[in-house]
């Protein structure tokens, strides 16, 4: 669908904000995956403020209190059945559902419950998406919060922190 008649279907959906012309945040929909998060939990909930419409948390069999901090916050809450095994994929299919079910967001974003979201980042990947019809993905610069807790968190910030260009593997490896 060409940039002009994507534009018109959002805005005849209600996803445009008429007077700026851009995707309105509350159409974005926040999917939150976790497993006794904690303090990292928080940190993620509270980072989702102006962020979008609609949160989901996805929980995979938390014991630390991990699902009432997030009803206590406001979002729904999927538990999924510990009777099959919890993958990331498993979670975010069932948040996806689950914001589905309430009607369809224009945009998701997924992030996972030990991850923040700096402020204005829906904001910029909506606004990047909507200029050029042709990104179906937007990813944000990952960064580790303490990279000096162990050795695993050092060796995450420095995998993360590769060249900048296209990726290569979400576009089939061309």
């Amino acid at each position: 669908m060409g940039q002009d008649r994507r534009a018109a279907a959002r805005k005849a959906a209600g996803a445009l904000d008429p007077m700026s012309g851009t995707l309105s945040l509350d159409r974005i929909g926040i999917v939150v995956i976790g497993r006794n998060e904690g303090e990292r939990l928080r940190r993620c909930l509270h980072s989702l403020a102006g962020q979008g419409g609609r949160a989901v948390y996805v929980d995979s069999g938390s014991t630390d209190g991990s699902v009432a901090l997030a009803r206590a916050m406001g979002l729904r809450v999927v538990e999924l059945d510990p009777g099959r095994p919890f993958t990331a994929a498993r979670g975010r299919n069932a948040g996806f559902a689950a914001l589905m079910e309430d009607g369809a967001p224009d945009l998701v974003q997924f992030v996972d419950g030990d991850c923040e979201l700096v402020p204005g980042w829906t904001e910029a990947a909506a606004a990047a998406m909507q200029a050029d019809p042709s990104i179906g993905i937007a990813t944000g610069w990952r960064t580790e919060i303490e990279p000096e807790r162990n050795l695993f968190h050092a060796l995450a910030e420095m995998e993360w922190h590769g060249p900048v260009g296209d990726d290569r593997v979400l576009r089939g490896g061309r």
